[in-house]
């Protein structure tokens, strides 16, 4: 019997919104990464760490690869990108209910073509179509290129988790434990909190709100014993915006707090007082000092 131990990176890539970090999520069954209705809600390479009696999978989920034309977006594939480099197996993600290859994925495909290591092709959202689709998807996607593995699932439902997790440790190579097994994640607890508060403003107001809102945490300190005291300043870029986040007698602005307040207690296991404020940095994410400092907060 094989008792060595293993380890490795696993990029998940592909186009935006097609489930990337409800899968990341899943895997790791805890929330890592925040999920939203809106495309682009992950900005940053999130680190997942699955921990197994012989293995250490360490899962990283990245913004949605597509053609860009804004700076801000340029920032966020090139983000993306570099995980094609930082992987030891690479996981792309597709949307079962796209009937062929979306011009994103047309976008990705010359670039796994230049890759030298086991790439997965994971098709999504299968809960949401008929077993005769699937069959087509997959046979589509096999002329397209040649994938180590073509696996469906659905990371909402679970459906094709546990599958998935054990064709990883066939292709997963030897190595040591990167992180200790009590952390499934590498973020600390001050990004954690700004981007559930991000993803409370996504959810009440994705709408109204484009996704070019940061969250800057300003200050955060136990200011007595179960007790943290957190200000955090939100980004926008119109006034017209800010006036939609704070609402009639700031009335949105309460609400987002509320909600945001109630999952940060719970990731900190402690009493929150949260406050916060809006800001209007004018056009923000075409400039690119503000643009590095909103992807290093």
């Amino acid at each position: 019997m094989d008792t060595k131990f293993k380890s490795g990176f696993v990029g998940i890539i592909g186009p935006p919104n097609v489930g990337k970090s409800t899968l990341l999520n899943a895997l790791i069954g805890e929330k890592v990464s925040i999920v939203t209705p809106k495309p682009q809600t992950t900005r940053h390479r999130i680190l997942g760490i699955k921990n197994l009696p012989s293995a250490q999978i360490i899962f990283i989920d990245t913004p949605g690869i597509h053609r860009a034309r804004k700076k801000f977006n340029l920032h966020l594939v090139q983000s993306a990108q570099a995980a094609f480099q930082e992987s030891d197996i690479i996981m792309v993600m597709v949307d079962a209910i796209e009937s062929e290859s979306s011009e994103d994925f047309d976008y990705i495909l010359p670039q796994l073509k230049e890759i030298n290591k086991p790439v997965f092709l994971l098709i999504n959202k299968i809960d949401l179509i008929e077993k005769p689709t699937l069959l087509t998807l997959i046979d589509t996607y096999r002329k397209l290129f040649s994938f180590a593995e073509i696996i469906p699932i659905s990371a909402l439902k679970g459906e094709g988790i546990p599958e998935l997790e054990k064709c990883l440790l066939n292709y997963l190579p030897e190595g040591p434990k990167y992180f200790p097994e009590e952390l499934f994640t590498n973020q600390t607890e001050r990004f954690m909190v700004s981007e559930i508060i991000r993803e409370k403003i996504f959810l009440l107001l994705h709408q109204e709100i484009p996704y070019s809102v940061a969250v800057e945490i300003e200050e955060f300190k136990e200011i007595k014993p179960g007790v943290t005291l957190i200000r955090a300043n939100i980004w926008v870029e119109k006034p017209s915006q800010k006036g939609i986040l704070i609402g009639k007698e700031g009335s949105m602005l309460k609400k987002i707090g509320k909600i945001s307040r109630e999952e940060i207690e719970k990731l900190l296991s402690t009493k929150v007082y949260l406050e916060l404020w809006v800001t209007v940095k004018k056009n923000w994410t075409q400039k690119e000092p503000s643009i590095k400092r909103s992807l290093s907060l």
